[in-house]
């Protein structure tokens, strides 16, 4: 892998069709690779955006036909391809996974995240969802190295949860790929906010893909996909719709800024461990 990456953005607007669904990513997958992207990344749930009663009918099984179709599209164009996040069947469970699956240039499955932090909120009326109900939390994080990049797999809501990222960064990760449905309400105020803070105190590259628009069931997506340097500068930013955004990913600058400013190794794990430890006890 060379020292710069050039890596792309899907942003969507998805409906309750799922077969449109696939045709809108494939089309806007071909433009990401002909823009030059080696690594291409869609949206959260993107091949459904409806009616939470209708997740388990359009749940994959992974592999099976769509992740196919999907590796097809990889191997024609010769990219990387994460795959955003799909519902994933599995057997006995009677809730589908919010699942990433990572591709590689010959379409085969290099790597797969389950969705830890399911989005279960009331926020005065204005958003209300209970993403608990058909989906099953995942409890594994997962780095996949790239050809010489590392890059670590969250989705969505784990955004909000800054522990993540760090296990992420301290497992290696120079880029993390985040695909999202960002509500709008929140996203407006929070989105870029959060994505430069991920970027700027775990000193990674963040990709995230977000979906945009209004959708069938009524859920309104922000978009704004976006692509920031360890540094928190926005390097790319999506315009409202359906479209693909660009940025080279300068492997040279993230050494040089955690040469610079040395906060994962200045970490002082000895006088926050016994906190984290007597946590995770009470959990368990």
């Amino acid at each position: 892998m060379a020292d710069i990456m050039r890596v792309a953005a899907i942003q969507m607007h998805s409906s309750d069709i799922k077969a449109d669904n696939v045709e809108q990513a494939l089309a806007l997958i071909a433009r990401a690779a002909n823009y030059g992207a080696t690594l291409v990344a869609l949206p959260e749930v993107w091949t459904y955006l409806g009616d939470t009663a209708g997740v388990a009918g359009v749940a994959d099984d992974i592999p099976g036909p769509l992740t196919e179709r999907l590796a097809e599209a990889a191997r024609r164009h010769g990219i990387y391809l994460h795959c955003g996040s799909i519902y994933e069947r599995v057997a006995g469970e009677p809730r589908a996974f919010n699942t990433t699956v990572v591709l590689d240039p010959d379409g085969d499955i290099m790597a797969r995240y389950r969705k830890i932090h399911l989005f279960d909120v009331n926020i005065g009326g204005n958003v209300a969802f209970t993403e608990s109900e058909t989906i099953a939390p995942g409890h594994e994080t997962v780095v996949v190295d790239l050809g010489g990049v590392k890059l670590g797999l969250a989705i969505c809501y784990d955004l909000r949860f800054p522990e993540l990222f760090r296990m992420l960064a301290l497992d290696g990760a120079e880029l993390i790929a985040m695909p999202a449905a960002f509500t709008q309400f929140t996203g407006k105020d929070h989105w870029e906010v959060l994505l430069r803070a991920r970027a700027i105190e775990n000193q990674v590259f963040m990709l995230a893909p977000n979906e945009h628009g209004r959708h069938p069931g009524g859920s309104v997506t922000y978009g704004r996909s976006m692509i920031v340097d360890p540094w928190g500068t926005v390097l790319a930013t999506a315009p409202d719709g359906p479209g693909v955004v660009v940025a080279d990913c300068d492997l040279n600058t993230l050494a040089r800024i955690r040469r610079e400013v040395p906060s994962l190794a200045n970490r002082q794990p000895d006088a926050y461990r016994e906190r984290w430890v007597s946590e995770a006890a009470a959990v368990n």
